[in-house]
Formats: C-alpha cells, structure tokens, sequence
C-alpha cells in the first residue's frame, strides 16, 4: 500500500511539473505582493483564494508561495487520514468544518477536474459515563449549526452496528451526514494545480530570515532555495501558513522575543511538531465491520476506520503529553501499537483481536501547544502577517475555509464569511485559550 501511495504521488508531482514545464518548481522572484510560507494545504489553499477572489474583484495579485519540503515527503497535509467532520465543541470549528464538507463534496466545482475520492462514511464517536453529558452538549449545538448527527445509546449502537463491543459505552454521537473522508493528497494538488492556472506561483526553499524597513516592520524574507545561495524576496504581505514548523519560522521574525520590547512580540507562536503514527490492518475475523462503517472513536481516543476495499483499516491514537514520540524522524513505533492501540481496538472489535498489521507511516501534526486550535488572523504588531497554523491534527478538512477568511483579510480587511475573530493571536497575548472540549 505504501508502495501504492509513492506511485500515485510521483505520478501527480510530474503531472503538476508539466503544468509550468519546471520540475523544479517556479523561479524564486525578488518580490512579490504576497508571500505565503509553506505550500501545503493551508498555504496553497491561501493562495488560491486569493488569486480567485482577487480575480473577481478585478484585482492583479503576484502571489509566490514557498514550500521547503518540494515533494510533500514529510507534510502534515498528505499524511494524514483525510477526515472532515462537524463534531466539534466550538462554533467555529464546526462552521470551518461544514464548509469543509461543502467544498470537498463540489470539489470539481473549485478545482476542476479533480476526483478527491469523498466517502461519506460519518464518524461515531463513543463516551464513557464521563463524558456522555458533553457530547449530548456538543451534539446540540452542532445540529443547531447545520451539522446531522444523532444520539445513540449502548443498545441502539449495537443494533446499528453489531460488530462493536459497548463495555464501557455510555452514549455514542453518529453522523449521519456531511463526515466522511477524503484523499488528502488530491485535495493538495488540486488546490496547487488551480492556483498555479490563476497564475500563482510556487518556488521551493525554506525560509531562514527576515527582513525589516525602517519603521520596524517586516519587508522581505531570506530563502535558500537548496543551491547554497540565500537571497532576498521583498513583499507586501506574508502569510505564515508553515504547518508544524511555523512556530520556528515565527522566531526569525522576532516573535517570541522574551526581550522585545513589544508585549506582543515577546508572545511565541506556540506551534511544533507532533509525531503521531498511522497503522493499516487487516483481520480475518468473524464479523468484521463492513463497508459503510464510519470512523469509530474510542473513549480513550483510539481510532480506525475502512481504507478501500480489500478489508484494510486505518488505525492510531494520540500518545499522552507525557509519552510524546520524538520528531527527528518519521520512524513508526510498533511497540505503540501492540501496548497501547491494539488492546483498546481488539476490546471494541473482537473481530480485530486476529488482526495484523500491513503497513504503516508516521506524519507530524503542527500541534498548537496553548489550546490546540488554529490561530488564524493578522499579527498583533506586524500588520502586514497574517498567521493560519496551529491546527493540531484538525486543519486539513479546515483547508478550505482558512484559506477562504486569509483571502478576505488581505483583501477586505475583516472577515466576510465566517468570523473567526476569536481564534486570533490576540487569544495568545490575552492568555484566553480556546479549548476543545471532546477534542480528537
């Protein structure tokens, strides 16, 4: 399967090479009006809103974007599971979400001819006694918001779906609409593939500086492009959209300066990598979870769902604060899976007791370590930054609609869609974090 995986993305790097006939991406320019770091989801997403809507408007926008990792070996957008779901406890991520749905359903409809592999499969998640009571709460208030799940109990759950195991089940929230799953994959490259066509360009290297005018403010960044030579693109605009590297990419800028003498810039952005693993199983056991199962949630955070149609699951768990994997590599541990996601799975499952694991892979989340959301918006003292990272493990089915709001800030001036205004860096400087509640 991952084999699989490396085809089917080679063959969509030199398809997407073709489209500007440079395989190495686009020529590194010595300004632009807006300069997005980070041409993953968030960051290709940002720049085709823009030059969509700037189209529109009747606007010339030059937007470069830069990705420092040139074939996606190692971003968060392509290894993850691909979910969208409205299963949240804040407005917000609900709202992102639906519109997440919307776009990824219409897909050929923003991005042409793209075939993004949408299955509406839902997800159910499980509570103990515990924590019946919020997400009954959460329900509610996403149903309100335009989301279709419904509320199950221990007995309506097995009826439903008779190869789960309710010991220790309370309460269960199924979607039954508007969640599913996706290629993530598909999504990246159709977002590229129609920004580049609008005219965006993308130029690989990683950004190692910035650089200020007079006032104080930022004016240029410093790319080194592989070469060995470091040189200057001067903007207007930048958008840090640097996935699980961005909190480093915000340290150049000064952010994060305990000396500054700006309150705001002495405020971090606190995003980092978080290395979490993907397990492909299979099982020859006795009634194995069929087809449409959805992607089932444990109590404890355990996960899997189908993958194709050859009777493989995906599966994984996020490790406790105090058990974080180190982010060197992209190593997979097994013992993880036999000590700590097998046991919960097969105890849900007995079909998964006889399971085996097929493949796996690991990917990063740029995980926000002050309430892990998205911190979305304009810098507090660099007006011309504007921030869309921090998502941790949730932002790619958010893609669409953070792109969308980057686009209207630069252009509008405010938010003209949904306003995310809460989920701002301000939060940070004001130390009011936006938890999650139920979060997975």
């Amino acid at each position: 399967m991952l084999g699989l995986r490396r085809v089917l993305r080679s063959g969509a790097l030199r398809q997407l090479s073709s489209l500007s006939g440079k395989p190495h991406g686009d020529v590194l320019p010595r300004s632009c009006e807006v300069l997005i770091i980070g041409g993953g989801g968030m960051g290709a997403s940002s720049a085709l809103w823009l030059k969509s809507r700037a189209l529109q408007l009747g606007r010339k926008l030059n937007v470069l974007v830069v990705e420092r990792d040139a074939g996606y070996t190692s971003a968060s957008t392509v290894l993850s599971v691909g979910g969208v779901r409205q299963q949240f406890s804040l407005a917000e991520n609900i709202e992102m979400s639906l519109f997440g749905y919307n776009f990824v359903v219409n897909g050929r409809e923003h991005l042409g001819d793209v075939d993004l592999c949408y299955q509406p499969n839902g997800y159910l998640i499980l509570a103990s006694e515990k924590g019946a009571h919020i997400l009954a709460k959460n329900s509610k208030l996403q149903n309100e918001l335009g989301a279709r799940n419904e509320l199950l109990g221990p007995e309506a759950l097995r009826q439903r779906f008779p190869w789960l195991s309710t010991e220790g089940v309370e309460l269960g929230c199924h979607g039954i609409d508007k969640e599913g799953w996706f290629d993530p994959w598909a999504l990246l490259m159709g977002y590229k593939k129609k920004a580049r066509a609008l005219g965006a360009n993308f130029a690989n290297g990683s950004v190692v500086g910035f650089e200020w005018n007079d006032s104080g403010g930022l004016s240029g960044a410093v790319v080194d492009a592989g070469d060995g030579v470091q040189r200057s693109v001067k903007f207007d605009t930048c958008v840090l959209a640097a996935g699980a590297y961005s909190g480093q990419v915000a340290r150049l800028a000064g952010i994060g300066d305990k000396e500054a003498k700006v309150a705001s810039l002495s405020v971090a952005l606190p995003v980092e990598p978080r290395k979490r693993y993907v397990y492909v199983l299979s099982t020859q056991g006795k009634n194995c979870p069929g087809l449409a199962t959805p992607l089932t949630v444990d109590p404890d955070g355990t996960y899997f769902r189908r993958d194709g149609l050859c009777g493989n699951f995906l599966c994984g768990r996020s490790p406790n604060e105090d058990e974080e994997p180190e982010c060197e590599t992209l190593d997979v541990d097994h013992g993880y899976f036999e000590t700590d996601v097998w046991p919960t799975l097969a105890n849900r499952v007995p079909a998964f007791e006889s399971g085996k694991i097929q493949s796996s892979w690991a990917g990063f989340y740029d995980h926000n370590t002050f309430d892990a959301n998205g911190i979305i918006g304009r810098h507090p003292h660099y007006s011309n930054l504007f921030i869309a990272a921090g998502f941790s493990g949730h932002g790619i089915q958010q893609t669409p609609a953070v792109g969308r709001a980057i686009s209207e800030l630069i252009l509008d001036g405010k938010f003209t869609t949904l306003d995310l205004s809460r989920l701002g860096f301000e939060r940070l400087v004001n130390q009011q974090p936006m938890h999650e509640v139920n979060i997975v």
